[in-house]
Order: C-alpha cells, then sequence, then structure tokens
C-alpha cells in the first residue's frame, strides 16, 4: 500500500512551524481539495475550482482539561503554509459523506456554530479511501474522548469503519502512557495505527458481533440469500410475539373489566357535573345581573353628585350680589363710590359673558332659568347704562359751566393766559374706567355721551380762543406798513422803508404754539377718554413741533384693557372716521378766531403771510404722523387763507404795475423797478421753513407782469421803445443784482432780462448807425445779394456797382467820417436818461461799426482789388480817442 500522507513527517513539521506560538500540538496532518458544492443539486457532484490545503487535528491542554481543534491550513506564494481557519471542534455535529461522489473521498464537516448556515460549507476530497478512514476515525476518537459524544455519521457505515480500523491495526498493540492524554496514546502519527482500547466499540462488543457474524458466516457472501433469511426470521419474530399476546387474554379481560366500571364512574361524573354546570350557570347570570343593576346604581349616584355639583356651579353663576344690585339700580356716582360702581360693572361683565355659549355649556342655554336669569341681568345692564350716561352728560356740562363761569381761566386786559385743563382731565379721568364699561356693556351709549362731551368742551375751547386771540391783538404793538409797494409814483415824498413788524409774526407763532398742543392734547385724550379704537394720536409725553404736550405721563387715564379682544385697536377706518366726526364738533368753529388773527396780521404788514405761511408749515410737517384730523384740516385752512392772503396782496400789486401802462408817454427808469428790488429784499427777509414756494410764486408772477407791461408801454412810442426797454431791463439787472446770486428764481428772470437788455442794444445801436452810413452799407449788402448768383469778376459791371459808382460811395460816406461818429454819439446821448449807461452803450456802438466796416473792406478787397479805401485798422485807430 502507498504511504499516506499522514505519515509525512515533513508535513507535519511544516504544520507546527505554522501554528508555533499557539501552544498547541499536532496530533494529525493530512493534504487534502478544498471545494464547495452546489446546494439543490441532485444526481451530480457539483465543484468549483479545487484548492490545495492541509487540515490539521491539533490539541491544547488547559489545566485537567484538553481542547481540541481542527485547523486549515493553505500555502502562501512562496509555498509556506500559513494558517487559514481555525473550528473548535466541540462544536462539529455532523460528519457526512457526500452520497454524489462515487469514488466516497469526499466528505464535509458541520459545525452548529457557524454564523451563515445558508451558505454551503467547504467540501474536502482525500486521495484515497484510507486517508478519509483514517481523518474521519481520528476526528471520531477524539470527540470520544475529548467531549464525551460523538457527531451525528451520514454516509458512512460504523460498522465498516470498526472493520477496516480492525484490519489495518497491528496484532500487537502497545499502549503507552505519556503525558500528552489518552488521545496521544491511542492515535499516534508515527505508525498511523488505531489501538485496540481506543476504537470505536469495546473489545467484548467486538467479540460478541463476531460470534453473530459467525452464525450466519454461511449467508453473508451472497447478500439475496441473507436478505430472505433475515425477512423468515422476522416473520418468525412477529408470530411469537402475536402467540404471546393471544396467550395473555385473561389479563385483558381484567383491564376490560376495570375500563367498564371507571367509564361507569366517569358518566355518573358527567352527570354530577352536568347538574352542577347548569346550577353554576344560573348563579353566575344572578351575579351579573346584580353586578348591572349595582353599576347602574353606582352611575346613577355619581351622575347624580356630578349634576348637583353643576347645579350648584350654575345656581352661583345665576346669583346676583344683594350689594351689585343695589349698586347698578341706585348707587351713587360720587368719587368715592366710583370703586363699587367698577366693580359691580366688571362683576354684571362677566356674567353676562358667562350666560354666552362660548362660556356656558349649550346644554345650559335653553334652560327657562338661565333665560330668565339672562333678560334680568339685561335689565341691569340697561338700567345702569342709563343711569350712568344722564350722570355724565350732566357732570360735563357742569364742569364746563363752572369753568366759564370764573373769568380768571381765560385771559383778561393786560394778561394773556395760557389755557389750562389739568384740573378738568383729573375730574373726568375719574370715570374713565366707568366709560370703558359702558362700552363694553353697551357700545350705543357711547355716541350721545361724545357728543355731549363736545359741546361742553367746545363752548370751552372757543372762548378760550377768542378771549386769547382778542387778548393777544390788543397787546401787540406794531406800526401799519404800507400795502401799497408798486403803485405809479405821483411824487417823491412815498416812503417804501417800512417798519419792524415782526412782532405780527411773533403773535401768530405764540397763537399757534399755545393752541396747536393743547387741541392735540384734547384730540388724544378724547380718543382715549372716549374708547376710540385707533392708534395714539400722540404717544404719552411726545413732543409736538418742538413742545412737550401737556398730556404727559402723569395725565395717563389710567385704563387697563378688560378685554383682550378690545385691546386689538387695529386701524379701523370706521372707527377712525367716527373720531374725525366728534373732533369736527369738538373742534368746529375756533378757527374762526385764528383767522382773525392771520386778517389783523395781514392788515399791519401783508408781507408777514411769508413767515405766517413758513409757521403754519412747519406745524403742519410736525401734525402729518397723527389722527388729529381736525387739527390737520385746520393748519391746512390756514395755509389756505395765508395764501389767499397774500395772493390778494400779489394781485394788487400786479394790478398797480399795470397801472404805469395807463399814463401817457413813459421815459426813463419805471418806478416799479427799484420799488420792486426793495420789496424783493424784504420778502427775502420774511422767508421761513417751506415759504420759500410761496415767495418764488410771488416772484413769477410779479416779473411776468412787469416784463409784459415794459413791452406794453414800450409800443406806445416805436421811436423810442429800445432805448425804453434797455434803460429798464439794465435798472432791474443792477437793482436785483445781490439778490440774483442766491434766489434761483430771480436768477432765472436776472438771465431773461439781460437777453432783452442785449437784444435790445443791438437794434438801438443799428438804428444809430444806419442813420449816418446808410448808403456804405446798403452798397455792400447788394454786393453780398449778387455773389449767391454771379461771380466776384462780374459785380463790377453791373449797373449801379461798377467802380465810378464805388467811388461816389466812399467820398459821400467818408469824407468827413469823424464828423459822422461825432453826431452817432450825441445820437446815442441825446435821449438816453440814465447816463450811467452811455460808456457801454457807446463801446457797444463802437465795436458794432468796426464789425461793419470791416465786413465791407473784405468785399471792397475782394471785388475791387483795384481800388483804395481805408484799411479798418485805420478806422480803428479814428474810433479810439473819442
Amino acid at each position: 500500500m502507498a504511504k499516506s500522507s499522514a505519515d509525512d513527517e515533513e508535513l507535519r513539521r511544516a504544520c507546527e512551524a505554522a501554528i508555533e506560538g499557539t501552544k498547541q500540538k499536532i496530533v494529525m496532518s493530512i493534504r487534502v481539495a478544498k471545494s464547495r458544492g452546489i446546494w439543490g443539486k441532485s444526481g451530480k457532484l457539483g465543484r468549483q475550482m479545487a484548492k490545495p490545503r492541509v487540515l490539521a487535528l491539533s490539541t491544547k491542554s488547559k489545566g485537567q482539561r484538553l481542547k481540541a481543534f481542527l485547523r486549515v491550513l493553505k500555502y502562501s506564494t512562496g509555498g509556506v503554509l500559513e494558517p487559514a481557519k481555525l473550528y473548535k471542534l466541540k462544536h462539529l455535529s455532523k460528519v457526512e459523506v457526500i452520497a454524489n461522489d462515487p469514488s466516497g473521498f469526499t466528505f464535509t464537516l458541520g459545525f452548529d456554530n457557524l454564523r451563515s448556515q445558508s451558505v454551503a460549507p467547504p467540501q474536502w476530497t482525500m486521495r484515497n479511501i484510507d486517508d478519509r478512514n483514517r481523518l474521519l476515525l481520528c476526528i471520531l476518537n477524539i470527540c470520544k474522548d475529548v467531549l464525551g459524544r460523538l457527531p451525528k455519521v451520514v454516509g458512512i457505515d460504523v460498522v465498516e469503519m470498526a472493520l477496516w480500523a480492525k484490519e489495518n491495526t497491528p496484532a500487537v498493540s502497545t499502549q503507552r502512557n505519556i503525558q500528552d492524554g489518552p488521545v496521544a496514546a491511542a492515535v499516534t502519527e508515527s505508525d498511523l495505527k488505531v489501538s485496540v482500547e481506543k476504537e470505536l466499540v469495546s473489545q467484548a462488543e467486538e467479540e460478541d458481533m463476531e460470534a453473530l457474524l459467525g452464525t450466519y458466516v454461511m449467508g453473508i457472501g451472497e447478500a439475496e440469500a441473507f436478505s430472505e433469511r433475515l425477512k423468515r426470521e422476522l416473520l418468525a419474530l412477529e408470530a411469537a410475539n402475536v402467540h404471546a399476546i393471544l396467550e395473555s387474554e385473561p389479563l385483558i379481560d381484567e383491564v376490560l373489566q376495570g375500563l367498564e366500571a371507571a367509564t361507569s364512574c366517569v358518566d355518573d361524573m358527567d352527570e354530577w357535573l352536568g347538574i352542577f354546570n347548569v346550577k353554576l350557570r344560573h348563579m353566575r347570570e344572578d351575579i351579573e345581573s346584580i353586578e348591572t343593576r349595582n353599576n347602574k346604581l353606582e352611575m346613577q349616584s355619581v351622575n347624580n353628585k356630578s349634576l348637583i355639583e353643576e347645579l350648584d356651579k350654575l345656581l352661583e353663576r345665576l346669583r346676583v350680589p344683594s350689594e351689585y344690585a343695589a349698586c347698578l339700580t341706585g348707587g351713587s356716582f360720587d368719587e368715592a363710590r366710583m370703586l363699587q360702581n367698577i366693580e359691580a360693572c366688571e362683576w354684571l361683565t362677566g356674567a353676562l359673558r358667562g350666560l354666552e355659549v362660548p362660556n356656558l355649556d349649550p346644554t345650559y342655554a335653553n334652560m327657562r332659568a338661565v333665560k330668565e336669569k339672562r333678560a334680568e341681568l339685561e335689565k341691569l345692564k340697561s338700567t345702569f347704562v342709563r343711569r350712568a350716561s344722564e350722570f355724565l352728560r350732566n357732570y360735563f356740562a357742569s364742569l364746563v359751566d363752572f369753568m366759564i363761569a370764573d373769568k380768571s381761566y381765560f385771559s383778561q386786559r393786560g394778561q394773556l393766559k395760557r389755557p389750562d385743563h389739568a384740573d378738568l382731565r383729573y375730574k373726568c379721568r375719574t370715570y374713565a374706567r366707568l366709560l370703558q364699561h359702558l362700552k363694553s356693556l353697551d357700545k350705543n351709549c357711547l355716541g350721545s355721551l361724545r357728543k355731549a362731551y363736545c359741546n361742553s368742551l367746545n363752548l370751552l375751547l372757543r372762548r378760550e380762543a377768542r378771549e386769547f386771540a382778542n387778548e393777544l391783538r390788543a397787546s401787540t404793538k406794531a406800526s401799519r406798513n404800507p400795502t401799497v409797494w408798486l403803485e405809479p409814483s405821483t411824487g417823491s415824498g412815498q416812503n417804501v422803508n417800512a417798519a419792524d413788524t415782526s412782532t405780527v409774526s411773533e403773535a401768530y407763532a405764540k397763537m399757534l404754539t399755545i393752541f396747536i398742543p393743547l387741541l392735540v392734547d384734547e384730540s388724544s385724550f378724547f380718543a382715549h377718554f372716549m374708547c376710540f379704537e385707533v392708534p395714539a394720536l400722540v404717544p404719552p409725553g411726545g413732543l409736538v413741533n418742538g413742545n412737550k404736550t401737556g398730556y404727559d405721563d402723569d395725565d395717563d387715564l389710567g385704563i387697563m384693557d378688560i378685554d383682550d379682544n378690545d385691546s386689538k385697536t387695529g386701524k379701523n377706518s370706521a372707527e377712525l372716521a367716527a373720531l374725525n366726526e366728534s373732533l369736527q364738533n369738538l373742534l368746529d368753529g375756533i378757527q374762526e378766531d385764528f383767522y382773525a388773527v392771520v386778517d389783523w396780521a395781514y392788515k399791519i404788514d401783508p408781507l408777514r403771510c411769508i413767515s405766517m405761511h413758513g409757521i403754519t408749515e412747519r406745524y403742519l410737517s410736525g401734525q402729518k404722523a397723527d389722527a388729529a384730523g381736525f387739527v390737520r384740516l385746520l393748519l391746512g385752512d390756514l395755509e389756505s387763507r395765508i395764501s389767499m392772503q397774500f395772493s390778494r396782496f400779489v394781485d394788487e400789486a400786479c394790478h398797480q404795475i399795470e397801472k404805469n401802462e395807463r399814463n401817457v408817454r413813459q421815459m426813463g427808469v419805471l418806478s416799479y423797478i427799484p420799488r420792486f428790488a426793495t420789496l424783493a429784499t424784504r420778502m427775502e427777509q420774511y422767508i421761513q421753513g417751506q415759504s420759500r414756494d410761496l415767495v418764488d410764486q410771488a416772484y413769477t408772477k410779479f416779473v411776468s407782469i412787469m416784463f409784459v407791461t415794459l413791452e406794453k408801454i414800450s409800443q406806445t412810442d416805436p421811436k423810442y421803445a429800445d432805448i425804453f426797454l434797455l434803460e429798464n431791463y439794465a435798472a432791474f439787472q443792477n437793482s436785483l443784482y445781490d439778490l440774483a446770486n442766491v434766489v434761483p428764481t430771480l436768477a432765472k428772470f436776472y438771465h431773461q432780462a439781460s437777453e432783452a437788455y442785449e437784444q435790445a442794444c443791438t437794434r438801438h445801436i443799428s438804428v444809430i448807425i444806419y442813420n449816418q452810413f446808410e448808403r456804405l452799407f446798403q452798397f455792400a449788402k447788394k454786393i453780398e445779394d449778387l455773389m449767391y448768383t454771379i461771380t466776384p469778376e462780374e459785380i463790377p459791371f453791373q449797373l449801379g456797382l461798377s467802380k465810378m459808382d464805388l467811388r461816389k460811395i466812399l467820398k459821400s460816406s467818408l469824407s468827413g467820417v469823424d464828423k459822422s461818429i461825432g453826431a452817432m454819439y450825441k445820437k446815442l446821448q441825446k435821449n438816453l436818461t440814465s447816463e450811467e449807461l452811455l460808456p457801454s452803450l457807446w463801446d457797444k456802438c463802437k465795436k458794432e461799426f468796426l464789425d461793419k466796416y470791416e465786413s465791407f473792406a473784405q468785399l471792397v478787397a475782394k471785388i475791387y482789388p483795384t481800388e483804395t479805401i481805408p484799411s479798418a485798422a485805420e478806422m480803428r485807430d479814428l474810433l479810439a480817442p473819442m
């Protein structure tokens, strides 16, 4: 027989080297081929490519115990063995020889601790049957000796394994007692033999098996004969068993009798149990009926208790405390009793809300007692609201009547008194929370209260404004300024140096400073006091145009929101409209006293409308964020009144300007030109804030009328129109030069006058030049006209343009040219009333004449090259000393 790989000492040493350091000892090592079968494939052995591996059985001592392992080693790249996997033999549950392999060399080892049982275990293929038997026998012996149990063996006969072991065991087996334990002594790799003591079956079992096999030694060789024999013996054995059973018939009869007796007892017991079951069922039904009645009674008791509690709560809700009922129906509204009134209102409001469906269970809403109590509370509410409204109307009227009757509250002769409503507001504040509760009880009642308050306070405010305005006008000392500024001068005695009237503007500003914050405060107080759901008109402690309002932190109403829903005071357009309507009633009529101050200031000095307009505009811009609509309307009306009065002044002044064109002949500078400069200077001094637009509009109207009037007057005498225009436009520029540098509107008209002045100068100078040198420049004009149609060489041959004609023109025009120029100067000087304009006009005249003459000289040189005339330089030298 060929040498087994189990006898390979070199393989054993290689395995020991691979597991060096693990304190394990190699018991057996053998080369195998590893492959994986395909599950579910019957009829053939499905394998993947086989891989060479080495299986090694090893043991490790741990105290008195011995552990056994199965190691799988693989070959590395250099052919050196290295550990691949390690299995503990204590987890070996099955050894199965693959039935599909006809050679029988292939087997699998099943371990019960593998994580994935769905993966097919590896298949190990040996070189021959002997190697397979050696390895499996060694594994089984180690399991039996070390673990005390054998794994399940499938596909191989244990008896066949025992016979193979006996055939491959030498006649004399030497038992060695060494320290390696019974496994090492029974299976040693040195001789690869299986000892008798460590076989699968014991010696006694083996002898019995041999005796049994010896009995049938004749039939073992023929399988069919042996099988037939076994069948016959089995039939004989079954017959013997039946015979034994028949012999035991008396015993069976006794057993049957006992069974019959037991059956009778069981039937009696079943009858008794049926009777007991009926009784128990009836008893159970009775108990259930009792429990049902008991549960109903208990539920009824609980419901009755809850009902009593709910009825007690409802009765508590429906109860009207006697002290509140007395206060609501007949209590006093004196200040000392207000706390009790407020408490009664709060209780009444809470009681009414408590009887409403959201706060009351809907099942109670239709109860007669609840309806009757709701009707009673409604009656209490209407009674209290009527009494409180009547009291407050009378109270507001009595407060104002008391203040009006006392003259010390108002301005008197020689004493201006600032209106003081602190005491009035303090007394009203006492009833602020009462008004809050009246609003929550009945919103409709506030309409009459607001109207009564407005009517009463309107009388007080109008009286205060009238007395203050009268005393303000009486105490202001100011000289009356002339209202006629631009009227045609009838003499030199008119004085346009107006007196100082700043006290008029100061008086108007004082009127606004005192009353506008007061009106805003009253509007704000009224909106809070009368419970309007609008944003605050002026925040407490806020500033109105730099002045602290009278309605400050100490003047707070002390009103707390009764209901969270009422605190949501968004911008309600309807509420705001109602507030503005009430403010109209509160403040209506007071504007007449402001108008009286404006008209009075206008009569003293119309130009003070400018400063008053600026003051009003400043206050108006400060009120734009307020909801005090009437105060804004009042300021807007004041601004319109001031603008109207100022427009009246401007219209009258324009009418005065237009009167100039009705005069007979106008010469020189018109009187309204310098007077307008004085007027514009004064107007600039009065400008404040936003009144610039007002003044600019007046400038535009004034200057437009002035220029139109100038043009109309100039047309009355066309001969002297240019002189008249240039003198007046020059005077306009000279008088407004300084103002035009700082006022854009006047600068625009300044440039317009400058252009008109230049045009008038050009026309007047051209007339003077043509009067002295008309034939000369007419000859030049004819030449220029012909040059558009014929060549320059043909011009001297035209009629009237020959060289002879040229000589005649030169002789008549340039002989005595100095006298002609002197005549020009005298003509320019003769009709000019403003001597200061003569030098500049004469310079313009000389320049214009030289330009025309130089153009003429160039034409002559081009058309008549052989003719000689005085050059432009000679003419310039002639004009220089003049």
